[in-house]
């Protein structure tokens, strides 16, 4: 008998866990959705403005970007002058599929900080007092730094990939750039700047569970400038001013891992 109300006891926790995560995910999804109309219905300001601003000449890394060449001596060399590409749709339901996934990486942006949220608060009543104060400020830190990569990805890493291939000359061959591919390429970079200035945040969590420390970190910092700097070659065009403005950012986070890595790692010896 005993053992039987222990299962029910057991069991109840367990559909108590799904029923939250299930809610939790629903506002989340809702968060999205909204975010993501809100998007849709600035069609025009949002495409106008913000997707299709890297293809001004005015655009405002442009100008910083020219205004650096010259601070520095290097003349019109990081200055854009000419956009050769042009945009094109293909299909019956290109420009509505851009719009689409516009909007919903759209929505997934606006929406994070409230996605955070809900995943600190699905996870906060599983943990001590001790480690709740230890993890406070995690989920605004992790918006910050997401929302700071993302528009890092954007003014930083988009304008300079989008220069780089849109402009690259093959012979004779004319840039007619399908706008999908367009928006694929705006939306990933962006995306993945957001995902990579998490790290700081990732490093916190490993080093606070102790499978990282500061020690581990600092002894693979030569393998981590080779691979930021490899990726920067990539995604960047072929000169070291531009691979030096890309991997910068990165540099520095990996640096402020290895600092809170060397916190966590006094407060455990303590």
């Amino acid at each position: 008998m005993a053992l039987d109300q222990a299962h029910d006891e057991a069991q109840m926790g367990f559909l108590d866990h799904l029923e939250e995560l299930r809610r939790r995910l629903f506002v989340s999804a809702a968060a999205i959705m909204a975010a993501g109309i809100g998007v849709f219905a600035a069609k025009d300001w949002v495409f106008d403005r913000i997707l299709f601003g890297p293809r001004n000449l005015d655009f405002i890394s442009y100008r910083g970007w020219c205004a650096l060449s010259h601070a520095i001596g290097s003349g019109d060399a990081l200055c854009v002058e000419r956009i050769s590409y042009e945009l094109i749709n293909t299909t019956m339901l290109g420009n509505f599929s851009a719009h689409l996934i516009v909007s919903a990486v759209g929505g997934l942006i606006v929406a994070f900080p409230v996605l955070i949220h809900q995943v600190w608060a699905f996870v906060k009543p599983a943990m001590k007092a001790q480690e709740r104060n230890a993890a406070r400020g995690a989920g605004f830190a992790s918006s910050v730094l997401f929302l700071m990569g993302v528009a890092f990805g954007y003014f930083g890493i988009a304008p300079l990939s989008l220069q780089f291939l849109g402009n690259y000359e093959l012979g004779d061959v004319a840039s007619r750039i399908a706008v999908m591919s367009y928006v694929k390429t705006v939306a990933s970079i962006t995306l993945a700047a957001g995902i990579v200035f998490q790290l700081p945040v990732l490093v916190y969590f490993l080093s606070k569970a102790g499978l990282v420390t500061a020690a581990t970190l600092k002894s693979y910092r030569r393998h981590a400038l080779v691979g930021i700097l490899a990726l920067s070659a990539v995604i960047t065009p072929p000169d070291v001013t531009s691979q030096i403005l890309v991997s910068l950012p990165v540099l520095l986070l990996y640096e402020l891992g290895i600092w809170i890595a060397r916190r966590q790692d006094k407060r455990r010896a303590r």
